[in-house]
């Protein structure tokens, strides 16, 4: 399908509904369809990351622990300077255009992962990647300069669904991959397949209705425009939401396949048990998630928030004393009914308090936000299991839930449409 550009000169603002009235349906199921696509590949290698080190020459228990931590976060610490970049030339020259662009750099980079020969070279590879990343905030400013403002939530709420379908579907299928075929690298040539097929699939399939800004705007400089943006009421604290948010998930991402061996012992299929135990949060969180976005366009989107945070808090605790692997899945599953509310809600909130010509760049600078938080939450989740013992990474993630819902209670406004106008 032929991607459409507008140039002129009017509001984006006053021209764009008129634009996606009739196809913002289409344009948001063909990205939740990609959005699963890229998250199903990716997630292949969740489970065999710590389980890989051993083949690049890592072969200590501390090391294995805290290279985990450092490849898991490499990507997202330095996408954190790309991103706002990234957004504001999505802004400046259409969406789909930096959705290819992200596609194909994260094809080639993860094939490059697979060929690594050691853990320097893995890095390296990861590294590259986070500088040509962006494709979820990408995907979030396309879909929000698309749909209807009253459908945010709802839109957000099904695009983050497709993520967590592809998080349930991709650690199973990448865990079986790695037993089947008794290679930890096999996963990262399909990951690496997948994301070309993806590249096409945007290219054909997506139809972004793209007005390019005003004269005046595209002179303004980004640092100018991110000024003026983070003075708006709400954007900081949103930020340190979407931050601290993911800084907790993220955490137990390098120790979940550890502490599965340590709940089985040795097994053949532990990569396999391990993907199970990452998926039953995505599948958790297909069911709640597109609930809880729609409800977060009626309720009100810090109530979501608030409801999500409380709900995470609750459910993460256990897991920490678990001695079980059945019960361990049973508390992954409970998390993931609300941990996966949270980037919705706050993005939709995010989205409403700016302009939809600015959207690129403000998620953009929340994706820094969350590339952060992706960064710090693994290093320090194998840093913490190195030296206190894996369980002691559930318990960090829960006493960070606490503070971010305090947080969010006492420093996040809700959206007023009267605010607005």
């Amino acid at each position: 399908m032929t991607d459409t550009a507008t140039d002129c000169t009017a509001t984006p603002d006053d021209i764009q509904p008129a634009l996606h009235a009739g196809n913002w349906r289409r344009t948001l199921w063909a990205m939740v369809g990609i959005q699963f696509t890229m998250t199903m590949s990716f997630s292949f290698l969740t489970p065999i990351m710590p389980l890989f080190l051993p083949v690049l020459g890592v072969q200590d228990e501390a090391a294995i622990d805290t290279w985990s931590g450092i490849l898991a976060g490499s990507t997202s610490f330095v996408a954190v300077f790309a991103s706002p970049l990234w957004g504001r030339l999505a802004d400046r020259h259409g969406r789909k255009l930096m959705l290819l662009r992200s596609s194909c750099a994260l094809a080639i980079f993860t094939a490059l992962m697979g060929l690594s020969q050691n853990v320097w070279q893995c890095l390296a590879a990861r590294g590259l990647m986070g500088v040509f990343a962006g494709f979820s905030s990408t995907a979030m400013a396309l879909v929000a300069s698309q749909v209807p403002e009253g459908r945010l939530g709802y839109s957000f709420g099904l695009l983050s669904a497709g993520q967590l379908v592809g998080s349930l579907i991709g650690p199973v299928i990448g865990g079986v991959l790695a037993d089947v075929t008794h290679s930890y690298r096999i996963p990262f040539y399909c990951t690496s397949a997948i994301c070309f097929a993806s590249l096409a699939l945007v290219w054909l399939g997506v139809h972004e209705e793209f007005v390019r800004p005003q004269a005046e705007t595209r002179k303004t400089s980004a640092w100018s425009t991110m000024r003026q943006l983070l003075r708006a009421s709400g954007i900081m604290p949103l930020f340190f939401v979407l931050l601290m948010a993911q800084f907790a998930t993220r955490t137990v991402q390098p120790v979940v396949t550890l502490f599965v061996r340590e709940l089985t012992g040795p097994r053949p299929d532990i990569a396999t048990l391990g993907g199970i135990a990452f998926s039953v949060t995505g599948l958790a969180g297909m069911i709640a998630v597109p609930l809880l976005g729609r409800r977060s366009d009626q309720i009100g989107y810090r109530r979501v928030l608030l409801i999500c945070l409380l709900g995470a808090t609750l459910t993460s605790l256990p897991q920490g004393f678990s001695f079980r692997y059945w019960h361990f899945a049973v508390e992954r599953f409970a998390v993931g009914l609300f941990i996966g509310g949270i980037l919705p809600a706050a993005n939709a909130l995010i989205g409403r308090m700016v302009a939809r010509s600015e959207r690129g760049l403000i998620y953009g600078m929340s994706a820094s936000a969350t590339f952060l938080g992706n960064s710090l939450g693994p290093l320090v989740g194998g840093l913490i299991a190195a030296s206190l013992g894996l369980r002691w990474v559930f318990i960090m993630t829960t006493g960070l839930l606490v503070a971010n819902f305090v947080w969010v209670y006492f420093n996040v406004p809700e959206y007023r449409e009267s605010e607005a106008e």
